[in-house]
């Protein structure tokens, strides 16, 4: 393996990981020319389909594209790399299982969209935001509605307070006191 630094092909593997699933062993290396270490990734050779494109051309699937845009999606949020990894890899084990010679970047994109909508919102909406390349702000808004009516409609029926302060079940919430009148010590917003 060639150093990334120096290009020498002497080096020593310090450490050796088994990833959770066990598909994948991460190896710590230290090169023994200018001392510097790299991590490198072991797997298995696999199997992928080709990604049919919107213009009809064809590609291999490329795992690094997927988690370059989710990463962009997720930058400066509290997402992993890891999880964003994990994610990936299940996309993989996917297209593997099912072992179709094709698949379309249209349900490429729209399976990443889901998987990002679970783990955070804003990743979510920025990801659909370029991947459906809006033309208006109409569009941006209808898509954010959407999500916001999916949100309410897992908040009623797990029976969480609703926007005017009401549960679902109609428990919680269904005092005459209003939000606004409790807690009024200035403190509103700390933590959130």
């Amino acid at each position: 393996m060639l150093c990334p630094h120096c290009s020498s092909l002497e080096n020593k593997v310090v450490d050796s990981r088994l990833s959770k699933d066990g598909r994948v062993i991460r190896r710590r290396r230290s090169c023994t020319g200018c001392d510097r270490r790299f991590t490198t990734y072991e797997r298995y050779e696999e199997y992928l389909p080709l990604v049919v494109k919107k213009d009809g051309t064809r590609e291999a699937f490329d795992r690094q594209k997927i988690i370059q845009g989710m990463s962009r999606a997720c930058e400066k949020r509290k997402v992993s790399a890891s999880a964003i990894e994990e994610v990936v890899g299940d996309l993989e084990r996917i297209l593997q299982e099912e072992g179709g010679r094709e698949v379309s970047s249209a349900w490429l994109g729209e399976w990443v969209m889901q998987h990002l909508r679970s783990i955070d919102e804003v990743a979510y909406v920025r990801f659909a935001s370029v991947y459906r390349s809006f033309r208006d702000i109409n569009e941006f808004m209808d898509e954010l509605k959407d999500l916001l009516d999916a949100k309410a409609q897992l908040n009623v029926s797990e029976g969480a307070p609703g926007p005017e302060g009401e549960a679902g079940t109609g428990g919680a919430g269904t005092g005459e006191a209003s939000g606004a009148d409790e807690g009024s010590d200035g403190g509103e917003g700390d933590g959130a």
